[in-house]
């Protein structure tokens, strides 16, 4: 089996970070870290101008949270450490200084749809359905919530964390706004965001920097907004409730 991994590289001054793991890309607590870390120092580096978040494999972009480590969570602490991964992760996308392009593969559950939600600028495939499934397993999208409603708006966002066992299509996440294009083949959407990217790789770094900065305004509260949503789905996760819904989609 693969083992997982965060990857940086840069070529032509445009700055890939792909994360993998073999389970659907679900995202363990040493993942998260590592990508939270990676996506930090890549906003830092000057050799890359603009960055693609992408992950391995062709069927799923990211299934959001490793169910494994959910069940292993016994207290509180555990829980908010755990959920705080992903708060820490799009902390990390919405400070970075420059724009992120979302390669969004397949599909986006739960987290992965906070992912998705949290570039600045995201392609997609056919195939990249979305789901918050946070409610179907006792907890709700309390961490990724914000970023999605951000992007998407409230009654969309309400819409998928009420649903949570349902997908919603490519072309309704384009609807919304979530997607920009949605192209029929991986091999399309690549040419497409390799054109973008290298565009953006010529563009002035500091102008960039700035657009971003007020196309994120109102977010500055987030640091603490989201570690505040972590402790809700920490504490969530030891209800019997959760525990039974997460072991039986283990089963499945």
């Amino acid at each position: 089996m693969q083992e997982s991994y965060v990857k940086y590289c840069v070529a032509n001054n445009i700055g890939v970070i792909e994360f993998f793991t073999p389970q659907h890309n679900s995202l363990p607590a040493k993942i998260l870290s590592q990508l939270a870390e990676t996506i930090t120092a890549a906003g830092k580096d000057n050799e890359s101008k603009v960055l693609i978040l992408q992950s391995g494999g062709d069927k799923t972009f990211c299934a959001g949270a490793n169910f494994d480590e959910l069940l292993l969570i016994e207290n509180e602490e555990q829980g908010l450490e755990f959920f705080s991964g992903f708060a820490n992760v799009i902390n990390a996308m919405r400070q970075c200084p420059k724009f992120i392009i979302g390669r969004i593969q397949g599909k986006a559950i739960g987290g992965g749809a906070g992912l998705a939600s949290s570039c600045d600028y995201c392609y997609a495939t056919v195939h990249a359905q979305i789901k918050l499934s946070e409610l179907a397993v006792g907890i709700g999208p309390f961490v990724v919530g914000p970023p999605v409603e951000r992007k998407i708006g409230t009654t969309a966002a309400y819409e998928l964390a009420i649903d949570a066992n349902n997908f919603r299509s490519a072309q309704w996440s384009k609807d919304k706004g979530l997607f920009v294009e949605v192209f029929d083949t991986i091999e399309s959407m690549d040419k497409a965001i390799d054109k973008l990217a290298a565009t953006l790789a010529t563009s002035s770094p500091d102008a960039m920097k700035e657009i971003k900065k007020i196309f994120w305004k109102g977010t500055e509260h987030w640091n603490e907004l989201l570690k505040e949503r972590a402790a809700i789905s920490g504490r969530l996760i030891l209800t019997s409730h959760a525990k039974n819904a997460i072991a039986s989609f283990k089963n499945k």
